[in-house]
Formats: structure tokens, sequence, C-alpha cells
């Protein structure tokens, strides 16, 4: 199929690190995406938080999930902006490689006790896995990705003003310029992000009972998909407060799951089309006639308009004070951090509590590197495993 020109061109495609011969059957980006799907890290997304601690219900996102969302969304887009959908699929499942077990709560607690030896980032961790914890070949660590999907991963939120010590250093290897823009593809996967976590973190929530549909319907965006919806369901009451639920079981819900779905996809239409539209008037304006056009220029393309921009706003400050911030929510978050913390703290505290392999890694380094190997190894931890490693390091009814 052919691409745009300002689209990643196979033909000038930079190659590996580390030189391997192609395959007769898969452009590069297909492989990239193979070995992602087909990674340690992308499994363990499956018991990893998005919002709701993957215990707490079979129904709610996980990272995995979500991954598969953002990639499917990014997709779509591709395709009707002309650029390769098989980097821009990679991209979006290979993004969240790099987070902790209970999402941004775990990052949060790892960021703090890691600030004084390097800090912790779930972008930059995402880069190590896939160049250096994966450990499957025995030519390489990593996964050996190419140029452009390692570039995508970098710079997928934009130029990288203040790089860490391992972005910085790798960055260098790989002859990549940290001060421009990633291509099309790359923008695109971290706007499908967008979209994707704002509109299951709505359905998420409504399915938790944190939230209820009428108290969306002064929303920008979802109050019009959800109007659009009661005159389908023939002018539907909305439910006046979210059911107050001891637990988080979908059993326990009283909401119409079909007005639900249909709200939640006319969301996440409006945004994509919205995404769309304005990315084709801002390539018009710019011109590009290369990937490099792309990177150079003074914005991202890939934006909404500038109304769907203030109106996306008002989404992601409602999720932050009505569900993020939930009381139950805060409950999870706050057991969440302690866990992390606790985990660390013993480990970084004694090395030979670690298990084989992971202790000798720690073993071998200066104290800096050493805490870097605990953080990596808490990191690759789904929830249950942190869970479950917290009793083991702390319970003494629990065997060790």
């Amino acid at each position: 199929m052919s691409i745009a020109p300002y689209a990643v061109q196979p033909a000038t495609a930079r190659g590996r690190l580390h030189a391997e011969p192609e395959s007769p059957s898969r452009t590069p980006w297909q492989r990239d995406r193979d070995r992602v799907l087909h990674s340690a890290g992308f499994r363990t997304l499956q018991y990893k938080t998005q919002v709701f601690v993957n215990h707490q219900g079979d129904f709610f996102r996980t990272r995995l999930t979500h991954s598969l969302e953002v990639a499917q969304i990014a997709r779509s887009i591709a395709r009707n902006l002309g650029v390769d959908e098989d980097l821009t699929e990679t991209l979006a499942l290979a993004h969240d490689l790099g987070h902790t077990p209970f999402g941004h709560a775990g990052e949060d607690a790892l960021a703090a006790a890691m600030r004084a030896w390097g800090g912790f980032d779930h972008n930059t961790q995402t880069l190590r896995q896939v160049t250096q914890l994966e450990r499957r070949y025995f030519g390489f660590d990593g996964l050996n990705l190419t140029w452009e999907t390692l570039e995508g991963l970098i710079k997928h939120n934009g130029p990288v003003d203040h790089p860490t010590g391992y972005v910085a250093r790798y960055a260098e290897r790989l002859g990549l310029d940290l001060t421009t823009f990633a291509p099309v593809e790359a923008q695109v996967a971290a706007m499908a992000d967008d979209i994707a976590y704002h509109a299951h973190d709505l359905d998420d929530g409504l399915r938790a009972g944190l939230l209820c549909l009428s108290d969306l319907a002064g929303l920008p965006v979802v109050g019009a998909a959800l109007a659009q919806v009661r005159q389908l369901a023939g002018g539907a009451d909305l439910p006046a407060s979210a059911p107050q639920a001891p637990g988080l079981h979908a059993a326990d819900l009283h909401v119409d799951d079909r007005m639900r779905h249909e709200t939640i996809r006319r969301v996440i239409n409006a945004l994509a089309v919205d995404l769309t539209e304005q990315t084709r008037r801002n390539l018009e304006r710019l011109a590009p006639r290369s990937a490099d056009d792309v990177r150079r220029a003074e914005a991202p393309v890939v934006a909404y308009s500038p109304a769907m921009a203030r109106d996306n706003g008002a989404i992601r400050t409602f999720l932050y004070a009505r569900l993020y911030r939930h009381w139950r929510v805060n409950r999870m978050t706050r057991k969440a951090r302690m866990a992390v913390e606790s985990i660390f703290s013993i480990l970084a505290d004694d090395l030979s509590l670690l298990p084989d392999g992971w202790r000798q890694q720690a073993r071998g380094a200066d104290q800096t590197g050493a805490r870097r190997v605990v953080a990596d190894y808490i990191a690759g931890m789904t929830d249950r495993f942190a869970m479950e490693e917290h009793r083991r390091l702390t319970d003494l009814s629990v065997p060790g």
C-alpha cells in the first residue's frame, strides 16, 4: 500500500543497532510489532493496573487491554492519514512496557525511592525494557528494534528537553536528535493513548459505580454523545447518583450497559474524527515532503482542533477530580504505594533477599547500579506478583 511522502519510508529506514538479516515476508516494523507481542514485558501487562487494581474485577481495563485499544485507534487514524500502520501499531503496543505494578501509584513510589539514584519514570523504563531487560536472543540484550521504533518510543510525547541519563546515553548511541519532534506515526500513537484512556476510564468509572451517567451530562463531547444515546433510547431517564456498592463488582451495578457502551464509542469517534481532520489541516499548512520535515516542524502536526483540545482538557479535569481522586481509588493507591515502598526498602537494604540472577546483577554493581537492579525487578512485577512478594517479605506466615 502506498503511503504519504511525510510518512516514515521503509526505503530510508536506518536499520537496527545490531545487524540482522531482513525478513523475506515482513517489513521491519511488522517484525518489531511481532517482537513486542512476544515479549515478556508485553505479557505482564495483562496483570498490571490501569486505574483499578487487577483483582478488583475481571472487566476493568488492564495495561494490556489498554494497549490493545490504543493500537486499534492508532492504526485506524494512521490509515486515514496515509502513514505507516505497522510502525504506528508497534509504538501503540509498546508504549506502556515500562509501567510498574499498580499503575501511577507504583511509578510514584519507585520515583520517590530512586530520586537520589537517577530517578524513575515509565517512559525511560520502556526504553530499558526493549533495549536491555528483555533477554531472548543470543546476539544481544533487548529486542533490537529498529531505529525508527526506538525514536518513536523516546520522542512520542515530543522533544525531550531534559533526558535522563539512560535516554541521553542511548540517544547518543543511536545518533538521535532529541530536540526535534517524532514522525507522524509516533504522534498518532501518543494521541491515540489520550483518546483511549479518557474514554475507557470513563467507562470503567461507570462500571465501578464511582460515576453515573448523569454525572457526564454536562461534560463537553461526552454530554453530547449521551444526549444522542438518550434519544435513541427513547428519552430514558438517567440515574441521579452512582450506586454506593460495598465493592467494585459488576453484579452490584445498575448503569444501563447499552447506554454506557453507546456513549463511550461515540466519545471515541468524536475525538478520533476531530484529531484526524485537524491533523490533515496541519499537514496541508506545513506541506511536508518527508518525515524529516515533520521532525523539524515548530509544533506537533497531530493535534486536536483548539475547541476539542479545550473540551478534552475538561474531560481530563473531570476524571482527576471525580475518578482518579475518588476516595475508593485513593485507598487502593495508598496501599499500592506503601507496598512498593516497602518492597524497595527491604530489597535495597539487603540484596541477599533478591532472587537468583537479580542478586548477581546487584552484587556486581555499585550502589546506584544495585538500586537500579531493584527498581528493574519491581517494575517488571504484575500487581498480583507484587502483592505476593510483599507478603513473602513481611508476613512470617508466608514462606519466602
